[in-house]
């Protein structure tokens, strides 16, 4: 029997949302700290307000970046109780590894963007503790396309993929394909934000809870 695979609600910016997560029983909520995106997070207060929404319950906390400040990152890190930091941007390997030294316990996940085979060949060897595979954005988006996509990548690039004990399936990831996603490439977690959204950046709780006990069908 697999291991139940584990859920993630990016992008999550008002409290209720946060509740909702929780509620549904999702393992973990992302808060998403690039501009330009529907789910930014303008500042610690606004990030402490949603944590808020918790009430108390026990969530992994991730904070998604694209080329931080090591300095802010780990201010945000450390104010917020993050358990993780989501890197999105061109971060080196060196630049992990620093931050990694910094975080005083958080764990280091890196986004890799894949279109096509190839893509895979930087996620070999990179000093993280997990690797989350979402889909290459196409056109001008700017970094906010890089704090997810919201498009699914062919899942079949992932055959023979040398899968990291831990690692994140993302891209375009809904209520009505995450069973399949699970059953197709055998995630360790599944990542969603707009596949859970009534609106960019507003989460339905329905959505959430289909979404959480679709993935957990399989």
């Amino acid at each position: 029997m697999s291991a139940r695979v584990k859920v993630k609600i990016c992008g999550v910016r008002r409290p209720e949302d946060a509740r909702a997560a929780a509620q549904a029983g999702a393992d973990a909520i992302g808060l998403n700290f690039v501009a330009g995106s529907p789910r930014f997070l303008a500042g610690m207060h606004e990030a402490q307000a949603v944590l808020a929404g918790l009430g108390g319950v026990s969530l992994i906390k991730v904070g998604v970046f694209v080329n931080p400040e090591p300095d802010v990152l780990v201010e945000y890190a450390k104010s917020l109780g993050l358990n993780a930091v989501q890197l999105h941007g061109d971060e080196s390997p060196e630049t992990a590894r620093a931050l990694k030294a910094r975080l005083g316990g958080a764990a280091v996940w890196k986004a890799f963007r894949i279109a096509r085979a190839e893509d895979l060949r930087a996620v070999a060897g990179f000093p993280c503790d997990a690797v989350l595979l979402d889909a290459r954005a196409d056109g001008s988006g700017g970094d906010a396309s890089r704090g997810g996509t919201g498009k699914s990548f062919d899942w079949a690039l992932l055959d023979g993929f040398a899968r990291p004990a831990e690692w994140l399936l993302a891209g375009g990831l809904t209520p009505k394909n995450v069973a399949e996603a699970v059953r197709r490439v055998r995630p360790v977690w599944v990542d969603t934000a707009s596949g859970v959204e009534s609106a960019p950046g507003i989460k339905d709780a329905a959505k959430i809870r289909t979404f959480v006990e679709a993935a957990r069908s399989v």
